[in-house]
């Protein structure tokens, strides 16, 4: 860890998330996903609230079929989730970096920062539903078992990611 902020060297947690997917995939039998746990979370949600609706929605219907298991939270990837939100609050605060602020450049406020950060998370949670799967599960765990898809997602997701750093570069260079 560098003295200085108290973060993981980069080079270091790419390699330790690669060892960490190797180990899910050996383990269950498939890789990492994000957008899955997100997807069960609401269903449960929806199940509880709404039971007539989620009974007769052809999209729950859909899900209900793909997965027989009685609770939608019964998906381990609503456990690794729980997993990633506890292990990041514990890093930060054995880092010391457990406080309320919201990082951005001078350049603009932490309005305009959180109001990116919500049209982001909306635009890229529609997009892995589209594409069927978040970065985790589609790029990541598709590119550690070779597969093509995994490859193609993860150039769209840096392809676009370029094509657009220069609009929204004033956002974050000081």
């Amino acid at each position: 860890m560098n003295k200085g902020n108290k973060y993981l060297n980069p080079y270091i947690g790419g390699i330790l998330l690669g060892l960490v997917l190797l180990v899910a995939n050996f383990i269950s039998g498939r890789g990492l996903g994000a957008s899955g746990a997100v997807k069960s979370t609401i269903l449960a949600g929806v199940k509880t609230v709404a039971p007539g609706h989620y009974d007769n929605a052809a999209y729950y219907k859909e899900y209900q079929e793909d997965h027989k298991e009685k609770s939608p939270l019964n998906n381990w990837l609503v456990f690794e989730m729980m997993g990633v939100l506890v292990g990041g609050f514990l890093s930060g605060a054995v880092a010391g970096r457990l406080k309320l602020k919201v990082e951005h450049s001078p350049r603009i406020t932490s309005r305009r920062r959180m109001i990116f950060a919500l049209l982001g998370g909306i635009l890229f949670g529609f997009g892995s539903q589209m594409g069927r799967g978040c970065t985790s599960g589609s790029a990541l765990s598709g590119m550690a078992v070779l597969s093509l898809g995994g490859f193609i997602t993860m150039a769209g997701i840096f392809g676009t990611a370029f094509a657009f750093a220069y609009f929204f570069r004033k956002n974050w260079i000081q």
